[in-house]
């Protein structure tokens, strides 16, 4: 039986890091470690992990560096030569180790396997919506136009695949696998990465096994910076696969242009929107040929708001929810 690892990055993460490593070490698996990466944390979250009195629970302690920076920390760490992540505000169902391992023994060339997710809220409570990405075939494309992997509580991943795209950081010199760069787009980029410079397989189960928490009002401020991060990490993809991004670059724009449209949409930001929304058409006009449904509701929903206002748009929302119901919103993802 092969030995895993979930890696669990913590910062101030009190409110519900004890969920997550409850989830983490009540998986079916029988071969696991739980690692977690205290990133500095000035609240009780090493009182929270010191609380166990479990073998399998371990703890890393370090000065504060950043997401990216913890996880790897984490994968460094690890023992494991399969490693799961688990953000500390998120859960796994109890079989998710045990069937995305499955997955992967059943078939070698498969280096990251990944499964939906369920959103849960600030209380934990489900919210009725779940994502159902593409699992199969999946090419760099896709994962720049809308990355089916998700979120970074889905992949468990082989630690040999990892190996592949292993860097040293360039200022302090330990071993990179995540950006540290980076502060959003953290987890495409690496996806992209893993895609574009390995031979190894992405591929997800038809099964949501992760807990995925939306927070709406957690992110009203990061819309614009998210926006300058994608376009560092685009730049950051371009310096090594120009011909990748000549080809995509434009489409992949204007999808997140009308992703973070929608976003906007979700917070009663008309202005906003809108200006996602046109600027989303002015990037690739192909977007309404290639994805017209989710195109068109999105500029809808931004022409309504736009003219309505937030008030009458919440009243009609209904006849729109479909459409508009597809994607989570996480501070700091």
């Amino acid at each position: 039986m092969e030995f895993a690892t979930i890696v669990i990055p913590v910062y101030n993460g009190e409110a519900t890091l004890r969920e997550a490593i409850d989830s983490a070490l009540a998986q079916s698996y029988g071969a696991f470690e739980v690692l977690v990466v205290d990133d500095g944390s000035t609240d009780n979250s090493v009182g929270i992990v010191h609380s166990y009195n479990d073998e399998r629970l371990l703890m890393v302690q370090q000065k504060n560096g950043g997401l990216n920076n913890a996880r790897n920390t984490g994968i460094r760490m690890a023992r494991g030569n399969l490693i799961g992540l688990l953000d500390a505000d998120d859960v796994w169902e109890p079989t998710k180790l045990e069937k995305q391992i499955e997955h992967l023994q059943s078939d070698p060339g498969v280096g990251l396997s990944f499964a939906g997710s369920w959103m849960i809220d600030l209380e934990s409570n489900p919210t009725g919506l779940r994502q159902t990405p593409q699992t199969k075939n999946i090419t760099p494309a896709d994962l720049l136009y809308r990355n089916p992997v998700g979120n970074g509580s889905t992949p468990v991943m082989r630690r040999e695949m990892l190996d592949e795209i292993a860097h040293p950081h360039p200022i302090e010199g330990h071993t990179c696998w995540f950006d540290e760069e980076l502060r959003q787009s953290t987890d495409i980029e690496c996806w992209i990465r893993l895609s574009l410079q390995t031979s190894w397989k992405i591929e997800g189960i038809d099964e949501q096994l992760t807990g995925y928490r939306v927070n709406p009002a957690g992110l009203s401020a990061n819309v614009l910076r998210q926006y300058d991060t994608w376009l560092q990490m685009v730049q950051k993809t371009a310096a090594y696969a120009p011909e990748f991004i000549a080809e995509h670059g434009a489409l992949a724009k204007a999808c997140q242009l009308r992703y973070l449209a929608r976003r906007a949409i979700s917070l009663r930001q008309p202005g906003l929107a809108w200006a996602f929304a046109k600027a989303s058409f002015t990037s690739s006009p192909r977007i309404f040929f290639d994805q017209p449904m989710k195109t068109i509701t999105t500029f809808g929903a931004a022409t309504v708001l736009r003219v309505t206002g937030a008030r009458i748009y919440a009243a009609i929302e209904g006849l729109l929810l479909s459409g508009l119901r597809s994607f989570p919103m996480k501070a700091g993802g």
